[in-house]
């Protein structure tokens, strides 16, 4: 069993010497002031938006003038595209008016001097007075 037994090596004794790390004027400086870094990012992270809102601040507004004539623009072309759609509507009843079978003979009287012969003339009359009557001598 006591080869088993580990042996113990003697302990050496500890130097109570300070140990004196050499000091930068750099570290020291981090170790003291260290919301000073923090405060240098913050600042620089927030110049950085500042520039950036200034500048899409000033590209919007140089773009509100085009964005105004761009919609004058669609609002003259919005109305040229109403009147055009009433003249396409016109003119597509009229073809359909004109390339109706049933319609053909009724077109082709109004575009021509000719009437149907087996249509009957239809004149219109005043009625005659009583008064007119008497007032004209009889043979």
């Amino acid at each position: 069993m006591q080869a088993i037994q580990p042996t113990v090596s003697p302990l050496r004794p500890v130097k109570n010497s300070p140990r004196v790390a050499p000091r930068s004027s750099r570290g020291s400086r981090q170790r003291s002031y260290p919301h000073q870094m923090l405060a240098a990012e913050t600042g620089v992270k927030l110049a950085v938006n500042v520039v950036l809102s200034v500048c899409a601040t000033s590209a919007l507004i140089q773009l509100l003038p085009h964005y105004r004539a761009v919609q004058e623009k669609l609002q003259e072309i919005q109305a040229e595209v109403n009147l055009t759609q009433g003249r396409v509507d016109r003119s597509r009843s009229d073809f359909n008016r004109y390339f109706d079978p049933s319609l053909a003979k009724t077109v082709m009287q109004e575009q021509s001097n000719r009437v149907n012969p087996q249509q009957r003339p239809v004149i219109l009359q005043e009625p005659v007075s009583p008064e007119a009557e008497e007032s004209t001598p009889q043979p």
